[in-house]
Protein backbone atom coordinates (compact mmCIF):
# COMPACT_ATOMS: atom_id res chain seq x y z
CA UNK A 1 0.00 0.00 0.00
CA UNK A 2 0.91 3.30 -1.16
CA UNK A 3 0.77 5.82 1.85
CA UNK A 4 1.14 9.80 1.68
CA UNK A 5 2.03 11.46 5.40
CA UNK A 6 1.44 15.08 5.12
CA UNK A 7 3.61 16.62 8.25
CA UNK A 8 5.39 13.68 8.39
CA UNK A 9 8.23 15.32 9.52
CA UNK A 10 7.37 16.24 12.71
CA UNK A 11 7.34 14.87 16.35
CA UNK A 12 4.80 12.11 15.22
CA UNK A 13 5.73 11.76 11.73
CA UNK A 14 9.61 11.09 12.65
CA UNK A 15 8.48 7.91 14.82
CA UNK A 16 5.73 6.80 13.16
CA UNK A 17 6.87 6.62 9.96
CA UNK A 18 9.63 4.16 10.48
CA UNK A 19 6.74 1.86 12.08
CA UNK A 20 5.22 1.99 8.71
CA UNK A 21 8.26 1.17 6.76
CA UNK A 22 8.48 -2.11 9.01
CA UNK A 23 5.18 -3.49 8.35
CA UNK A 24 5.63 -2.87 4.11
CA UNK A 25 4.29 0.14 3.85
CA UNK A 26 5.46 2.56 0.95
CA UNK A 27 5.56 5.84 2.65
CA UNK A 28 6.42 9.27 1.17
CA UNK A 29 6.59 12.78 3.04
CA UNK A 30 4.98 16.03 1.94
CA UNK A 31 6.50 18.62 4.41
CA UNK A 32 8.17 22.42 4.62
CA UNK A 33 10.45 20.45 7.15
CA UNK A 34 10.46 23.82 9.32
CA UNK A 35 11.98 21.05 11.81
CA UNK A 36 14.56 19.67 10.18
CA UNK A 37 14.63 15.46 8.29
CA UNK A 38 14.90 13.08 10.83
CA UNK A 39 13.46 10.49 8.34
CA UNK A 40 14.89 7.15 7.09
CA UNK A 41 17.03 7.36 3.81
CA UNK A 42 14.18 5.03 2.13
CA UNK A 43 11.16 7.13 2.44
CA UNK A 44 10.18 9.22 -1.04
CA UNK A 45 10.14 13.16 0.46
CA UNK A 46 8.43 16.44 -1.23
CA UNK A 47 8.97 19.86 0.38
CA UNK A 48 5.88 21.93 -0.91
CA UNK A 49 3.31 23.54 1.16
CA UNK A 50 0.07 21.47 0.60
CA UNK A 51 -2.22 24.12 -1.09
CA UNK A 52 0.69 23.51 -3.94
CA UNK A 53 0.06 19.68 -3.94
CA UNK A 54 -1.99 19.27 -7.60
CA UNK A 55 -4.28 16.30 -8.08
CA UNK A 56 -1.47 14.29 -10.39
CA UNK A 57 1.09 14.27 -7.48
CA UNK A 58 -1.59 12.89 -5.01
CA UNK A 59 -2.87 9.91 -7.82
CA UNK A 60 -1.99 6.24 -6.60
CA UNK A 61 -1.68 6.64 -2.72
CA UNK A 62 -4.41 4.55 -1.21
CA UNK A 63 -4.48 6.62 2.13
CA UNK A 64 -3.46 10.26 3.14
CA UNK A 65 -2.24 10.79 6.86
CA UNK A 66 -2.82 14.54 7.91
CA UNK A 67 -0.18 15.43 10.58
CA UNK A 68 0.49 18.65 9.15
CA UNK A 69 -0.74 21.77 10.63
CA UNK A 70 0.34 24.06 13.27
CA UNK A 71 0.82 21.72 16.54
CA UNK A 72 -0.53 23.57 20.02
CA UNK A 73 -1.80 26.72 21.54
CA UNK A 74 1.06 28.73 21.54
CA UNK A 75 1.78 28.63 17.51
CA UNK A 76 -2.07 29.21 17.29
CA UNK A 77 -2.22 32.61 19.22
CA UNK A 78 0.68 33.92 18.15
CA UNK A 79 -0.77 33.44 14.36
CA UNK A 80 -4.17 32.97 14.51
CA UNK A 81 -4.65 33.75 10.89
CA UNK A 82 -2.16 30.59 9.98
CA UNK A 83 -3.44 28.60 12.54
CA UNK A 84 -7.10 28.90 10.82
CA UNK A 85 -5.26 28.49 7.18
CA UNK A 86 -3.18 25.56 8.08
CA UNK A 87 -5.13 23.49 10.37
CA UNK A 88 -8.49 23.74 9.20
CA UNK A 89 -8.07 25.08 5.36
CA UNK A 90 -4.89 22.67 4.66
CA UNK A 91 -6.71 19.28 5.87
CA UNK A 92 -10.02 20.38 3.64
CA UNK A 93 -8.39 21.13 0.43
CA UNK A 94 -5.90 18.12 0.73
CA UNK A 95 -8.93 15.49 1.50
CA UNK A 96 -10.94 17.46 -1.49
CA UNK A 97 -8.25 16.40 -3.98
CA UNK A 98 -7.53 12.84 -2.01
CA UNK A 99 -11.30 12.37 -3.16
CA UNK A 100 -11.16 13.54 -6.32
CA UNK A 101 -8.46 11.49 -7.39
CA UNK A 102 -9.68 7.86 -5.94
CA UNK A 103 -7.89 7.64 -2.50
CA UNK A 104 -9.66 5.37 0.01
CA UNK A 105 -9.17 7.03 3.47
CA UNK A 106 -8.08 9.92 5.05
CA UNK A 107 -7.01 9.98 8.42
CA UNK A 108 -7.00 13.32 10.21
CA UNK A 109 -4.87 14.30 13.66
CA UNK A 110 -7.36 16.36 15.69
CA UNK A 111 -7.35 16.89 18.68
CA UNK A 112 -8.81 16.57 22.60
CA UNK A 113 -8.58 20.60 22.72
CA UNK A 114 -11.52 20.70 20.58
CA UNK A 115 -13.26 19.78 24.03
CA UNK A 116 -12.02 23.32 25.68
CA UNK A 117 -13.47 22.83 29.74
CA UNK A 118 -15.62 19.76 30.58
CA UNK A 119 -17.31 19.02 33.47
CA UNK A 120 -16.15 16.42 35.64
CA UNK A 121 -16.72 13.28 33.67
CA UNK A 122 -15.39 11.30 30.74
CA UNK A 123 -16.11 13.04 27.02
CA UNK A 124 -17.06 10.53 24.57
CA UNK A 125 -17.35 11.78 20.42
CA UNK A 126 -20.84 12.64 21.59
CA UNK A 127 -20.22 15.48 23.96
CA UNK A 128 -20.17 18.78 23.10
CA UNK A 129 -17.17 20.53 21.25
CA UNK A 130 -17.07 23.95 23.17
CA UNK A 131 -13.12 25.20 23.09
CA UNK A 132 -12.76 29.32 23.07
CA UNK A 133 -9.24 29.13 21.81
CA UNK A 134 -7.28 29.19 18.07
CA UNK A 135 -6.20 25.87 18.26
CA UNK A 136 -9.06 23.82 19.56
CA UNK A 137 -11.91 25.82 17.00
CA UNK A 138 -9.33 25.51 13.74
CA UNK A 139 -8.89 21.68 14.74
CA UNK A 140 -12.57 21.37 15.12
CA UNK A 141 -13.22 23.12 12.03
CA UNK A 142 -10.37 21.06 9.70
CA UNK A 143 -12.15 17.86 11.04
CA UNK A 144 -15.68 18.73 10.05
CA UNK A 145 -14.42 19.37 6.83
CA UNK A 146 -13.03 16.16 5.92
CA UNK A 147 -15.53 14.18 7.85
CA UNK A 148 -18.60 15.87 5.55
CA UNK A 149 -16.60 14.21 2.58
CA UNK A 150 -17.18 10.48 3.61
CA UNK A 151 -18.71 8.72 1.31
CA UNK A 152 -18.93 4.93 0.15
CA UNK A 153 -15.66 5.29 -1.62
CA UNK A 154 -13.95 7.58 0.77
CA UNK A 155 -13.02 6.95 4.38
CA UNK A 156 -12.90 9.68 6.70
CA UNK A 157 -10.81 8.60 10.39
CA UNK A 158 -10.56 11.48 12.59
CA UNK A 159 -8.04 10.88 15.95
CA UNK A 160 -8.79 13.70 18.72
CA UNK A 161 -5.31 12.96 20.57
CA UNK A 162 -4.44 13.52 23.92
CA UNK A 163 -1.23 15.66 24.67
CA UNK A 164 1.51 13.40 23.32
CA UNK A 165 4.65 12.39 24.86
CA UNK A 166 7.61 10.60 24.97
CA UNK A 167 11.01 10.66 22.84
CA UNK A 168 10.95 10.97 18.74
CA UNK A 169 14.19 11.60 16.68
CA UNK A 170 12.51 14.98 16.00
CA UNK A 171 12.52 15.86 20.02
CA UNK A 172 9.91 18.26 21.97
CA UNK A 173 10.17 20.21 25.14
CA UNK A 174 7.11 22.17 24.70
CA UNK A 175 4.46 19.04 25.79
CA UNK A 176 3.33 18.63 29.58
CA UNK A 177 5.31 15.55 30.09
CA UNK A 178 8.23 15.78 27.98
CA UNK A 179 8.30 19.83 30.22
CA UNK A 180 8.07 18.38 33.26
CA UNK A 181 10.90 15.41 32.60
CA UNK A 182 13.04 18.62 31.30
CA UNK A 183 12.55 20.37 34.48
CA UNK A 184 13.38 17.45 36.56
CA UNK A 185 16.61 16.63 35.20
CA UNK A 186 17.69 20.27 34.63
CA UNK A 187 16.72 22.07 37.50
CA UNK A 188 15.22 19.40 40.02
CA UNK A 189 12.20 20.55 40.40
CA UNK A 190 8.53 20.03 38.62
CA UNK A 191 6.57 23.27 39.02
CA UNK A 192 2.70 22.38 38.95
CA UNK A 193 0.25 25.59 38.14
CA UNK A 194 -2.82 23.92 38.65
CA UNK A 195 -2.93 20.50 40.37
CA UNK A 196 -6.52 19.97 39.60
CA UNK A 197 -7.20 20.35 35.77
CA UNK A 198 -7.32 17.47 33.80
CA UNK A 199 -5.72 16.05 30.57
CA UNK A 200 -5.83 13.12 28.77
CA UNK A 201 -1.86 11.76 27.94
CA UNK A 202 -1.00 10.09 25.13
CA UNK A 203 2.74 8.29 24.51
CA UNK A 204 4.11 8.54 21.37
CA UNK A 205 3.95 4.85 21.51
CA UNK A 206 -0.02 4.94 21.50
CA UNK A 207 -0.18 7.68 18.99
CA UNK A 208 1.51 5.10 16.45
CA UNK A 209 -0.31 2.70 17.10
CA UNK A 210 -3.49 4.50 17.19
CA UNK A 211 -2.42 5.41 13.27
CA UNK A 212 -1.02 2.10 12.82
CA UNK A 213 -5.24 0.69 13.90
CA UNK A 214 -6.98 3.43 11.40
CA UNK A 215 -4.58 2.62 8.23
CA UNK A 216 -5.38 -1.13 8.29
CA UNK A 217 -9.25 -0.67 9.39
CA UNK A 218 -11.65 -1.87 7.06
CA UNK A 219 -12.83 0.65 4.79
CA UNK A 220 -16.11 0.43 6.01
CA UNK A 221 -14.92 2.39 9.06
CA UNK A 222 -15.01 5.73 9.13
CA UNK A 223 -15.85 9.10 12.27
CA UNK A 224 -14.21 10.33 15.15
CA UNK A 225 -12.39 8.65 17.88
CA UNK A 226 -10.74 9.69 21.12
CA UNK A 227 -7.41 8.39 21.55
CA UNK A 228 -5.56 8.42 24.76
CA UNK A 229 -3.07 6.50 27.06
CA UNK A 230 -4.80 7.58 30.03
CA UNK A 231 -6.37 11.00 32.10
CA UNK A 232 -4.65 11.98 34.63
CA UNK A 233 -4.38 15.45 36.66
CA UNK A 234 -1.56 17.90 36.23
CA UNK A 235 -0.65 17.31 39.80
CA UNK A 236 -0.88 13.70 39.32
CA UNK A 237 1.29 13.33 36.58
CA UNK A 238 4.03 15.70 38.61
CA UNK A 239 4.32 13.12 41.07
CA UNK A 240 4.53 10.55 39.00
CA UNK A 241 7.22 12.17 36.88
CA UNK A 242 9.37 12.86 39.73
CA UNK A 243 9.08 9.67 41.15
CA UNK A 244 10.03 7.98 38.08
CA UNK A 245 12.92 10.52 37.12
CA UNK A 246 14.32 9.33 40.97
CA UNK A 247 14.26 5.69 40.47
CA UNK A 248 15.27 6.00 36.63
CA UNK A 249 17.87 8.62 37.00
CA UNK A 250 18.60 8.64 40.52
CA UNK A 251 17.15 12.60 40.90
CA UNK A 252 15.59 13.67 43.77
CA UNK A 253 12.86 16.44 42.03
CA UNK A 254 11.19 18.86 43.97
CA UNK A 255 7.32 19.87 43.62
CA UNK A 256 6.24 23.75 43.18
CA UNK A 257 2.47 23.37 43.31
CA UNK A 258 0.13 26.68 42.68
CA UNK A 259 -2.93 27.52 41.46
CA UNK A 260 -3.33 29.28 38.52
CA UNK A 261 -6.94 29.52 36.72
CA UNK A 262 -7.15 27.17 33.50
CA UNK A 263 -9.81 26.87 31.39
CA UNK A 264 -8.79 24.05 29.35
CA UNK A 265 -9.36 20.91 31.41
CA UNK A 266 -10.59 17.37 29.88
CA UNK A 267 -10.89 13.66 30.25
CA UNK A 268 -12.08 11.67 27.48
CA UNK A 269 -13.00 7.78 26.88
CA UNK A 270 -11.71 5.92 24.54
CA UNK A 271 -14.04 3.30 24.67
CA UNK A 272 -14.99 3.86 21.08
CA UNK A 273 -11.41 3.53 19.92
CA UNK A 274 -10.84 0.53 22.16
CA UNK A 275 -14.00 -1.74 20.34
CA UNK A 276 -14.26 -0.37 17.03
CA UNK A 277 -10.52 0.40 15.85
CA UNK A 278 -9.09 -2.22 18.41
CA UNK A 279 -6.71 0.48 20.03
CA UNK A 280 -5.52 -0.50 23.26
CA UNK A 281 -2.70 1.49 24.87
CA UNK A 282 -0.50 0.26 26.56
CA UNK A 283 1.97 2.86 27.78
CA UNK A 284 1.60 5.09 30.99
CA UNK A 285 3.48 8.20 32.23
CA UNK A 286 6.36 6.23 33.84
CA UNK A 287 7.10 4.31 30.88
CA UNK A 288 7.11 7.01 28.80
CA UNK A 289 9.56 9.08 31.48
CA UNK A 290 11.46 5.49 30.71
CA UNK A 291 11.63 6.19 27.60
CA UNK A 292 13.01 9.73 27.61
CA UNK A 293 15.41 8.40 30.09
CA UNK A 294 16.65 5.69 27.92
CA UNK A 295 17.07 8.40 25.23
CA UNK A 296 19.05 11.29 27.18
CA UNK A 297 22.06 10.97 24.75
CA UNK A 298 20.23 11.80 21.95
CA UNK A 299 19.23 15.15 23.31
CA UNK A 300 21.97 16.77 25.72
CA UNK A 301 20.61 20.34 25.27
CA UNK A 302 17.20 20.98 26.33
CA UNK A 303 17.34 24.00 25.44
CA UNK A 304 17.57 23.64 21.47
CA UNK A 305 14.82 26.23 19.66
CA UNK A 306 14.48 22.83 17.41
CA UNK A 307 12.73 21.49 20.46
CA UNK A 308 10.35 24.36 21.02
CA UNK A 309 8.03 24.87 18.22
CA UNK A 310 6.92 28.33 18.89
CA UNK A 311 10.72 29.26 18.50
CA UNK A 312 11.11 27.41 14.72
CA UNK A 313 7.49 29.27 14.37
CA UNK A 314 8.67 32.93 15.19
CA UNK A 315 12.15 32.64 13.11
CA UNK A 316 10.25 31.37 10.22
CA UNK A 317 6.92 33.46 10.02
Amino acid sequence: MRILVAGGAGYIGSFLIPKLLERGYEVDVVDLFWFGDHLPENVGKKKKDIFELSKEEISGYEQVIFIAGLSNDPMAEFSPAKNFIYNAAAPAYLAYISKQVGVKRFIYASSCSVYGYTVNELYDEEKPTISGYPYGISKLQGEKAVLQMIDNNFSVIALRKGTVSGYSPRMRFDLVINTMFKFAVKEKRIIVNNPVIWRPILSIQDAATAYIRSIEADYDISGVFNIASGNYTVGEMGDIVSEAVNEFLNIKVKLEVKHITDFRNYKVSIEKAENVLSFHPRYDIKMIVKDLADHMKDFEDFEKDEYYNIRVFKNIK
